[in-house]
């Protein structure tokens, strides 16, 4: 019984130690600062979404989960409690404007809400798809020059 016993609580450790690695590398990893990440693509916003309207497939190949530097004049800023969200509006379609939603790093709140109307501004964030109506960009920031 003390063989076996022995060799059940080496594999209880060598299970807890395993679990603390998992959770250290694995789950608790480090995320990327987007905002000093450099930019996969540099390219106007209507371009941009235009890509992705004519070929939603090759262009989510080409930009989906890279970093993209889009410039353009933003349509209008919106915003909820944590969230703001500057947008490129390229058409009206049933459900409303359709173009670029960028969420933007929670930093650049304030920042962003005072951007007026059709000020042209240069926005650097992850692209995580396009929903059928809007290119969605995530963790975005303002790209000073």
């Amino acid at each position: 019984m003390n063989k076996w016993l022995k060799i059940l609580l080496i594999l209880i450790a060598i299970g807890i130690v395993a679990a603390v690695l998992v959770y250290k590398f694995y789950i608790n990893k480090p995320h990327p600062d987007f905002e000093k990440l450099p930019a996969d693509f540099k390219l106007k916003a209507e371009v941009l979404y235009n890509e992705y309207v004519k070929d939603k497939a090759a262009a989510g190949l080409k930009y989906n989960g890279k970093i993209i530097e889009i410039s353009g004049k933003i349509a209008k800023t919106e915003s909820t409690d944590t969230l703001v969200v500057a947008t490129f509006v390229f058409k009206q379609g049933d459900f409303g404007d359709e173009g670029i939603r960028c969420t933007m790093l929670p930093k650049y709140n304030v920042e962003t809400k005072q951007i007026a109307s059709g000020t042209e501004v240069k926005i650097k964030g992850f692209c995580s798809g396009f929903n059928d109506t809007d290119v969605i960009i995530e963790k975005a920031s303002p790209v000073k020059e």
